[in-house]
């Protein structure tokens, strides 16, 4: 199975980012962790993950992926990654249950920090999700800690190495039901120079050793509490790309794709002709 999605699927395999298409559904509206990186907005200008022109109900997903499959025909993936946690509110699983059902044949991809992944684990499986990428920026309860402002977890705002050591074990504890169930299971890391670039090694070997496919090591995008990072350089990058190499595949196409995305990946992006005249919710929980 993983053979096959990955020949279809853009964010997976080289060559499918190439030739197939994915749709990106903006339905999760807020966040149960705050990364020091991340900002989220509504906006229709910047070409980036967390930003999408607005919330999509669940309810019009169907017919919003109708419209994306006729302009697109080359669509392969529906996927959920945002402008919120895809696990943060219930509407994610909602509307996958509703693309399953109206299109079986397509590939559902879900993308989140990881805090809940293993306590929905059974229900992601249920509604038609085979893979599944998790953030993981560090296993290092330390470093995660300069990563991460807060993240809420069962009702509790939890702070420092204290918060890092919940979202850590979630995410690792998510990563093995998600293997467990057949899923194959892709990691993000954000590449932050002097934070966490000299641990990349460490993630590899740990998310490998829980059963992750694939890892993807992407740049730093300056902004929010670490704007005064610079962003890796072309060499930085390449360098901690062949050191988790050796520990398992990497991923090295990803286009910081925003969560509305549609299209097939660096090419024109349809979004604007796909959403340009719907009616959004306006604004969006900031968790």
């Amino acid at each position: 199975m993983i053979n096959h999605i990955s020949k279809l699927h853009p964010c997976l395999g080289g060559e499918a980012h190439l030739n197939f298409g994915r749709i990106h559904l903006p339905v999760s509206s807020s966040c149960n962790i705050q990364c020091r990186f991340c900002k989220r907005e509504c906006n229709n200008n910047e070409e980036r993950p967390g930003v999408s022109k607005g919330i999509l109900a669940p309810k019009d997903a169907v017919g919003i992926v109708k419209r994306a499959l006729e302009l697109c025909p080359q669509i392969t993936v529906v996927g959920i990654a945002g402008p919120g946690d895809t696990l943060a509110t219930t509407e994610a699983i909602k509307t996958f249950r509703l693309i399953d059902e109206a299109y079986p044949e397509l590939i559902k991809c879900l993308s989140t920090n990881g805090l809940l992944l293993y306590r929905y684990a059974k229900e992601i499986y249920d509604a038609g999700v085979r893979t599944v990428t998790v953030t993981i920026n560090a296993v290092d309860p330390c470093i995660q800690s300069k990563i991460i402002s807060h993240v809420i977890y069962e009702g509790k705002k939890y702070y420092g190495e204290e918060a890092a050591i919940i979202l850590i074990a979630n995410q690792l504890k998510g990563i093995d039901e998600m293997n467990r169930l057949g899923v194959m299971v892709k990691v993000n890391s954000v590449l932050i120079p002097g934070i966490n670039d000299e641990h990349i090694e460490e993630i590899a070997k740990t998310i490998k050793a829980h059963g992750a496919t694939l890892y993807n090591i992407i740049p730093l995008i300056p902004q929010h509490e670490l704007s005064h990072i610079h962003a890796p350089t072309c060499e930085q990058l390449n360098k901690a790309r062949e050191i988790a190499e050796k520990h398992i595949e990497i991923f090295r196409h990803c286009k910081h794709c925003r969560a509305d995305a549609c299209g097939i990946p660096g090419r024109e992006d349809l979004s604007n002709k796909l959403y340009g005249t719907y009616k959004y919710l306006e604004t969006f929980s900031h968790g």
